[in-house]
């Protein structure tokens, strides 16, 4: 039972608290193990609240530390039920508002919410599992076209390039080639360290912002990387890969750290490895993992410090200007350029 729905007073809530439409918003529920976190996530099975440092991985969705350990037993009755395959009774839990009865049939949109209001899956990582395999599937279609480096050719991210029977590039109108690219790889060690990076950031950041902030997340991430080489890269090179999209997650990543209040040390060591390797290493479009960087970063901001009122105009309302400014970027270049 949703606690905005217990009885305990005129009204649905203790005291005579009005929780219907008009009455005071609820406040995100903290973890049980750290109450100054707020959290959008709760245990598959007891339902307690759970930050992402107390998340264990379950078949389906997650369970807490404790259900971890105990192990075994049947997964309660969905809030509301009247009993569990047994029959019995659902026992009020501790950390529930108001009593244990029923109560009115909740209104609007009950479902189980993420920390930036998605609605919680039962595979939190089914965008991630998509993509994966959508990098791969076009890495190997790639590999087998019989002209694979012609192929290569018209799907990368390129400036202008002259020398062709006539200019092709991004700044001649060929703008796909800014999505296109995120999906490219040339080397089995380029998108083998890709996908594992998405497979370790995409999973927790896919649970905690539901799927299509996710996606939107991701997309535009690349899309900002390929823009950002594209400002300021050589005009006549060519870059490819997901690596704007992956360190868009990194940034998502040290917002989300920093929102739930978790230890944000380890992340900003293994940002520093991977900045040092972007530097450090010939060959790699670095603007574009800046570009991505900076990009995610303000997604994410944007999708987790939304105020509960108005959150969705705020955060599809970010996406929107953050689309915008890389479109006028483009356009920017493109006159400089031609």
């Amino acid at each position: 039972m949703d606690p905005k729905d217990q009885p305990g007073g005129p009204g649905g809530g203790p005291g005579g608290e009005p929780t219907g439409p008009g009455g005071p918003e609820a406040a995100a529920p903290a973890c049980y193990r750290h109450p100054d976190r707020e959290t959008g996530i709760r245990c598959i099975r007891c339902k307690r609240p759970i930050c992402p440092e107390c998340m264990v991985s379950a078949s389906v969705g997650f369970q807490c530390p404790d259900c971890v350990r105990q192990g075994g037993g049947p997964v309660p009755a969905p809030a509301g039920a009247p009993g569990g395959a047994s029959g019995a009774a659902r026992v009020p839990r501790p950390w529930q508002r108001g009593g244990g009865g029923p109560g009115p049939a909740p209104r609007g949109d009950s479902r189980p919410r993420t920390l930036a209001g998605g609605v919680v899956q039962g595979d939190p990582r089914l965008i991630t599992k998509v993509l994966i395999a959508l990098n791969l599937a076009v890495f190997v279609l790639v590999k087998a076209a019989p002209d694979s480096a012609r192929l290569l050719d018209d799907l990368v991210m390129v400036a202008r390039f002259p020398s062709y029977p006539q200019p092709i590039g991004v700044a001649e109108g060929e703008w796909y080639r800014l999505l296109t690219a995120t999906f490219l790889h040339e080397e089995v060690w380029h998108i083998g360290l890709n996908m594992l990076s998405l497979w370790m950031l995409g999973g927790p950041i896919e649970a905690l912002l539901g799927r299509a902030r996710f996606l939107t997340l991701y997309l535009l991430a690349g899309v900002g990387g390929s823009v950002a080489s594209f400002l300021f890269a050589d005009p006549l090179g060519a870059s490819l890969g997901a690596s704007g999209a992956i360190f868009g997650l990194f940034g998502a990543t040290g917002v989300l750290v920093l929102r739930v209040r978790a230890d944000f040390r380890p992340f900003v060591a293994l940002l520093v490895i991977n900045l040092i390797i972007t530097f450090g290493w010939s060959g790699i479009a670095w603007q574009a993992h800046i570009g991505g960087l900076v990009v995610g970063t303000l997604l994410a901001a944007g999708l987790v410090y939304a105020p509960r009122r108005h959150r969705a105009l705020v955060q599809w309302g970010t996406c929107a200007l953050v689309l915008v400014a890389l479109v006028v970027c483009v356009l920017a270049r493109t006159a400089a350029l031609t």
